[in-house]
């Protein structure tokens, strides 16, 4: 799926690429597009591109998906920004992005990928985040573009527009300049970030995760989990099961009337009628601020939804018998986990793009030969995110030696702010 490292590799070793576009003279800026044959003149142009940074603006608080409001474009030629209000089929342009040979650069891009899975139902062939390629050259992550841009290539982004209305029509000259500061640097930072990567042959690390990154997205736009329904932790299965009723009528309402799921009923309304499990409208209604939320015309609905529910097999909504975890767990967890912080900083690479704690107990118990959160699905996730990858090259594999009595940790400099140090038991 992948053929970034090499596409990387050849930009960052040809001499026409590096140091930062210093030779050239700044892309300049193209009119704002508002009209479908300029957005056709513009994809032409982008198909000689090698690199297209991207960025969107959207609002999110009203409406079921987020609106699309503004896409703002970078090549080493040119700055655009297209009106998504103003043309109505903004296709064209998403197709070229998914189709073509270019490196695709986003900072944080996973609602880009969402726009582009729900338009054309692809993504780029060649993906650059320069926030989780930052993640690989620091111990900050995840970090604002404003603090990746000024780390690693010395500008500040201009700032001003934060609280814009993105839909409002006309935008500003000010609008406008804010926005394209958002996609600027973009090719900048990946000349930077190709550089201090290979530097550090970390190249085949972010594709792996680039890679992960892009499979987790994908597979998230399709998911209907309602699992994620806040404080549904203690619930017994046949209360799970009115859960997952409610739940996907919400997400079925939320659609066709084009708003925020939370805005039709919140989650904590969900879990109150789960766990009282009244299948009468009336007594529905009653529940103290059900009469003030959006669905209080629908609670007939509401009451066939408990009424599944209750009457659903309850042997998929059964949890699997909680294993007993030694003590010991626990302590050897704890132990460990300041491992992954001092590897971390040492090798220049963020802690939280690697693991937390967690992670630590799940390498820690998978060890021991307990089950744990992380040994789900099949293939390579039944294996603790630890033992995975590059994380465990860098940080998983000390860890097992540490297991295995291999390794040992003392404390070199107490006043030091990494004390901890790793010998080799001989």
């Amino acid at each position: 799926m992948f053929r970034m490292v090499a596409t990387l590799l050849g930009s960052s070793n040809d001499p026409s690429r590096t140091n930062l576009h210093t030779h050239r003279s700044p892309p300049v800026s193209s009119p704002t597009i508002t009209d479908s044959k300029s957005l056709n003149e513009l994809c032409e142009r982008l198909q000689t591109a090698d690199l297209i940074g991207i960025d969107t603006e959207f609002v999110s608080e009203d409406t079921f998906y987020p609106e699309l409001c503004l896409i703002q474009i970078a090549t080493v030629d040119e700055l655009a920004v297209v009106d998504t209000i103003a043309i109505e089929d903004v296709q064209p342009f998403w197709k070229l992005l998914t189709e073509g040979d270019h490196v695709t650069i986003l900072h944080a891009g996973r609602e880009e990928l969402n726009f582009m899975l729900r338009a054309v139902g692809a993504v780029p062939k060649r993906l650059f985040d320069v926030q989780i390629a930052a993640g690989f050259c620091s111990n900050e992550f995840p970090s604002a573009y404003g603090a990746v841009v000024s780390k690693f290539v010395g500008h500040k982004p201009a700032k001003g527009e934060q609280r814009t209305d993105w839909r409002k029509r006309p935008l500003t000259a000010a609008q406008i300049n804010y926005a394209l500061e958002d996609v600027r640097y973009l090719i900048p930072l990946y000349h930077r970030l190709v550089e201090l990567l290979t530097e550090r042959e970390r190249l085949s690390w972010l594709e792996e995760e680039m890679q992960n990154w892009e499979e987790e997205i994908v597979a998230a736009s399709t998911r209907m989990d309602w699992r994620r329904v806040s404080g549904i932790g203690k619930l017994r299965p046949r209360n799970l099961a009115i859960v997952r009723e409610l739940w996907h009528w919400r997400y079925q309402e939320a659609k066709k009337r084009n708003r925020p799921q939370k805005r039709i009923l919140r989650d904590d309304f969900i879990v109150e009628l789960a766990k009282r499990k009244v299948d009468n409208p009336d007594q529905i209604l009653a529940i103290r601020g059900m009469e003030r939320t959006a669905v209080k015309r629908n609670a007939d609905e509401l009451a066939d939804c408990v009424r599944r529910g209750l009457e659903a097999p309850i042997e998929k909504e059964t949890r699997a018998p909680r294993q007993h975890i030694p003590s010991q767990l626990s302590l050897l967890g704890q132990f460990l986990s300041p491992a992954l912080g001092t590897i971390c900083r040492r090798s220049g690479i963020a802690a939280s793009l690697v693991g937390t704690a967690s992670s630590v107990r799940d390498l820690v118990a998978y060890r021991m030969g307990f089950a744990s959160e992380s040994q789900k699905g099949d293939g390579k996730n039944k294996l603790p995110v630890l033992a995975r990858g590059w994380r465990a090259i860098l940080v998983g594999n000390v860890i097992n030696d540490l297991l295995d009595g291999k390794k040992s940790i003392r404390i070199a400099n107490a006043k030091d702010s990494d004390p901890l140090v790793f010998d080799d038991v001989v």
